[in-house]
């Protein structure tokens, strides 16, 4: 099969791109606008394989995109194409909008006239697979969870635009007829994400000896996803899913943020792999900052319904998950840099 990635440098399309070429035969089409949290160096492994190809472009570019479909010819669209950072979406809203929203009707057009064009046996096959957030569902007290049918309560300008694009790619589907597959996740934690991040950001203040800032009181709750588990998701709804409809996807590892901190603190003690031979007391870093605007209190998934119809289950817990993300970053401390 031929897949059309987009933010395929990124955190979870990197993770995506890996699996894909290293665990089948699937060709993979990587197309990434390389802004600040693109990084090609996390391909690089898989680069050089001639199921790859890289192309540079922005999902609003909807003449390059058309071009492209018609190249390369794909059987499945992926957009993790995003702007992510709820601060940053805070400070500078715009680009969210412009990226999550205007980008995700960009390559829906683009998506729908090659769609429309294809021969009968290659719409059948096709697939629009939009990748997004638990976080457009807003904030739960201490007990529920969010499921297919929760009603979407955005906080912030990152979760807004991300509320938007879903319901515009459900209105494609509805409207027009294209074969789309919805999925939103909870918090991803692994290898090569962005060092601004909660994880990577303590894992690098830690090991700098510089204070390690956590909003509010740190009570609030997170329910927490290994990567490679989400990608293992992903590939299942794209192969099994019906078409029109939304899974959730999440971890069933609720923590306190102060919860993941002083684990991270605890992890990176106990590693095999800390580079000088001290003992630190890393939980003295901590430091309780105020609180982000319109900071949600807790998010939790229901996955039933992804384990029910198509039988995924996460492999990791947070402390295996956990350890094994903290292992890697001090074996590759240049991520940090």
């Amino acid at each position: 099969m031929k897949y059309f990635v987009t933010g395929g440098a990124g955190f979870i399309g990197s993770a995506l791109i890996r699996h894909l070429i290293l665990n089948t035969e699937d060709e993979v089409l990587n197309f990434d606008k390389l802004t600040y949290s693109g990084n090609l160096d996390s391909v690089k492994r898989v680069s050089k394989s001639c199921r790859y190809k890289f192309v540079k472009g922005d999902i609003n570019n909807k003449d390059l995109l058309s071009n492209i479909f018609d190249e390369y010819n794909p059987d499945y669209i992926m957009n993790l194409a995003a702007e992510t950072h709820v601060d940053k979406s805070i400070t500078n809203p715009y680009k969210f909008i412009e990226t999550n929203i205007c980008g995700t009707y960009n390559l829906l057009l683009a998506a729908q006239e090659y769609w429309n064009r294809s021969a009968n046996n290659k719409k059948k096959v096709f697939r629009f697979h939009h990748i997004s957030t638990d976080e457009v569902f807003g904030s739960l007290s201490s007990i529920g969870l969010f499921s297919e049918k929760s009603q979407y309560n955005p906080s912030s300008p990152y979760s807004a635009s991300k509320a938007s694009s879903d319901h515009i790619v459900k209105a494609w589907f509805k409207t027009y007829g294209l074969p789309i597959l919805i999925t939103n996740c909870s918090n991803n934690y692994g290898p090569y994400q962005n060092k601004e991040k909660l994880i990577p950001c303590m894992i690098k203040n830690a090991l700098n000896k510089e204070i390690l800032p956590i909003y509010g009181d740190g009570q609030n709750i997170r329910d927490w996803l290994y990567v490679e588990d989400h990608v293992a998701a992903l590939l299942l709804v794209i192969k099994k899913g019906i078409v029109g409809e939304t899974y959730n996807i999440g971890g069933n590892c609720e923590k306190t943020n102060l919860e993941v901190v002083n684990l991270v603190c605890d992890n990176i003690r106990q590693s095999k792999f800390l580079r000088k031979e001290e003992s630190f007391d890393y939980q003295k870093l901590i430091k309780f900052v105020r609180d982000r605007p319109g900071h949600d209190y807790r998010y939790a998934i229901d996955s039933s319904k992804i384990k029910k119809e198509i039988g995924w289950y996460p492999k990791e817990t947070f402390e295996t998950g956990l350890k094994k993300t903290v292992d890697w970053y001090l074996r590759n401390i240049i991520f940090l840099n």
